[in-house]
């Protein structure tokens, strides 16, 4: 990371089997490193509640926009509308509480759920 971790041109997307590293080691990396994006938790934490840990555990220290959105990894197709369904509700849930708490205004919230959504995963994949 020393090397290569400030090349804005990378970009190394993070996953890990142990949700407890997101914020004591991932999180705290990502919000500093360029290069680095921290993938998105249904790969792992397969539950509402495991997306609503994540986006808690990363958002404070890595921000938004130090995470690459959703994607899916399903052999199950027919699942995948379902899946990021979930996603995206899980996120609004989320930004809507960051408003009701005066944190992030209404339009910023609608940018970034649109960021979310969308446009973070299309930057990371280079899509």
């Amino acid at each position: 990371l020393a090397r290569f971790g400030n090349r804005p041109d990378l970009t190394i997307i993070l996953f890990t089997l142990d949700e407890t590293v997101y914020s004591r080691e991932l999180a705290p990396l990502a919000g500093h490193y360029p290069a680095l994006k921290l993938g998105p938790a249904w790969w792992f934490h397969d539950s509402p509640e495991g997306m609503r840990r994540y986006r808690e555990q990363v958002t404070e220290t890595a921000g938004f926009y130090n995470t690459v959105g959703f994607n899916d990894d399903t052999r199950a197709f027919l699942s995948i509308p379902a899946r990021h369904d979930v996603a995206r509700r899980i996120d609004a849930g989320f930004l809507a509480r960051l408003v009701a708490e005066h944190r992030l205004d209404g339009d910023d919230a609608f940018e970034v759920a649109h960021d979310l959504a969308y446009r973070l995963v299309k930057q990371a994949y280079k899509l």
